[in-house]
């Protein structure tokens, strides 16, 4: 058994060091050194015990296989702040993991704010490292540059200071981190390809279907808005491939084809739902379109109160203008599609709403807010109102929970609602936004449309003064300076 155990663990780590064979491993008494012998490099700092960490170093390392022989060089190397290298993790003020810097010949360049997956810090690299757009001068420049799984944008430019080509050069530099750009002014291509003076975009072999063009030419203005509107308009085609890197450039109302997205393993089968999902879009071009990896976001299927997505066919989930949500219930068919996007269109769906039930009593001096009593409780209820969008297991919200809890019973008899809503069980409602806990919210009980995010203190006198302040009326029991009210008796 032991021996077994053992075997087992000298896999593991043959596995481990064979992934990592392409990451150059960085010293306090190295890292100069080898960082002015490697022309371009991308250096994570990191903590052996770091669960991102973990989760990066297997992304990094493929990224390193993929980087190289890249023209220019790019390096990817890791240093240990932990152990060897924690002179140059505090040289480079180091205070997180990980952390990643991009350097040129040893010297700093800037830090890292690109993607976490192999494929996209690759693509950020070279966008970083080389021109904006690839200079192509013969025939076989331009295969090379097409053989790609990315769409690929070229210029094609008689005279390279013409106003299209100074436009394509400044969206080049704008969107390189997104975008791979070529462009060439050599007479022999572009008597060969056919184009003097426009843009062209080009869909790479593995996403081309027989319902949309794989060649796009811009037939636009010359400015640079004209050229970012080209670009962005067919960048992703009919149904773009939605990554966690690129979600936030899917705009909404976007309808969403959950499934076993993987064009590494399975091209052939991510293509036949994905043209299936086409064959349907094509015919609603007010709505937006993209699939997306259902291992990938399992976030996003619980935000729908999906567990999981059974067998192979997709699961569609849409956003209309409004961010409401909408889950197509029947299974996947070209016909069932067809009028669930008909029925979304029409505005004849209900949207799904993640909520927790609504609170049998909710008679105590802080209301508990759910989605289905949002308005019952804060929208319509009459009142100024302030509410703390909180998370159970987050420290600073379970710190406030007793002051909440004493300012409610403090403004029980004003015309004031105080408020609780957990934004981890519950769909927060436009135009609340929550992107930490805990965040506050004052609504005047006149402009519950324009709620302002309440950025004071924490403490009990620090919500007085505010509400005191701010609120609609003047409370009972205090002035506008959150000071107690003098009653009768003390006047006399």
């Amino acid at each position: 058994m032991l021996t077994k155990y053992l075997s087992f663990l000298f896999l593991v780590l043959v596995t481990v060091l064979a992934e990592e064979k392409d990451v150059v491993d960085l010293t306090d008494d190295n890292f100069s050194h080898e960082l002015e012998r490697l022309e371009n490099t991308l250096v994570m700092f990191y903590a052996p015990w770091c669960g991102h960490c973990k989760r990066l170093k297997p992304e990094y390392a493929k990224a390193a296989e993929m980087l190289l022989g890249n023209d220019p060089p790019i390096s990817l190397a890791k240093v240990d702040c932990t152990e060897s290298g924690k002179e140059t993790c505090n040289k480079y003020s180091v205070s997180g993991y990980p952390t990643l810097k991009i350097f040129s010949r040893g010297d700093l360049v800037s830090d890292y704010n690109g993607p976490r997956e192999a494929a996209g810090i690759a693509k950020y690299m070279k966008a970083q490292i080389g021109p904006a757009a690839k200079e192509l001068t013969d025939e076989s420049s331009l295969k090379s540059f097409l053989e790609s799984d990315e769409v690929g944008v070229v210029g094609f430019f008689e005279n390279d200071n013409s106003p299209l080509a100074t436009s394509f050069h400044s969206v080049s530099k704008k969107l390189k981190e997104k975008v791979r750009f070529a462009y060439t002014s050599a007479k022999s291509l572009l008597d060969k390809e056919g184009y003097k003076n426009t843009i062209v975009l080009y869909r790479p072999k593995v996403l081309k279907n027989k319902f949309e063009q794989s060649i796009v030419k811009h037939e636009g203005g010359d400015s640079i808005a004209d050229v970012q509107e080209f670009i962005n308009k067919n960048y992703f085609g009919i149904a773009g491939v939605r990554t966690r890197d690129n979600s936030g450039e899917f705009k909404n109302p976007l309808v969403v084809a959950y499934y076993s997205v993987d064009y590494v393993k399975n091209p052939k089968g991510t293509n036949y739902w994905r043209n299936r999902i086409i064959k349907v879009a094509k015919d609603f071009p007010k709505l937006n379109f993209a699939i997306s990896s259902k291992d990938d976001f399992q976030h996003e299927l619980n935000d729908f109160g999906i567990d999981f997505v059974k067998g192979d066919k997709p699961l569609i989930l849409a956003r209309n203008a409004n961010n409401q949500k909408f889950v197509m219930k029947d299974e996947f068919s070209v016909e069932t599609f067809e009028t669930f996007l008909k029925d979304l269109e029409a505005d004849a769906l209900e949207p799904y709403l993640k909520s927790e039930p609504i609170p049998e009593d909710n008679s105590g001096p802080v209301k508990v807010g759910v989605a289905r009593n949002f308005d019952e409780v804060v929208t319509n209820n009459g009142k100024d109102t302030l509410i703390e969008f909180y998370a159970p297991w987050c420290g600073h919200c379970k710190k406030l929970a007793p002051v909440f809890d004493e300012l409610g019973e403090k403004l029980a008899n004003e015309d004031v609602e105080i408020v609780k809503f957990d934004a981890t069980t519950n769909d927060v409602p436009s135009p609340y936004e929550v992107r930490g806990f805990p965040t506050l919210y004052w609504a005047p009980k006149d402009a519950k449309d324009k709620p302002v995010k309440y950025e004071g203190g924490r403490l009990i006198d620090d919500f007085i003064k505010y509400i005191a302040k701010h609120a609609t009326d003047e409370l009972k029991g205090f002035d506008r300076k959150g000071k107690p009210a003098k009653s009768k008796s003390d006047e006399l």
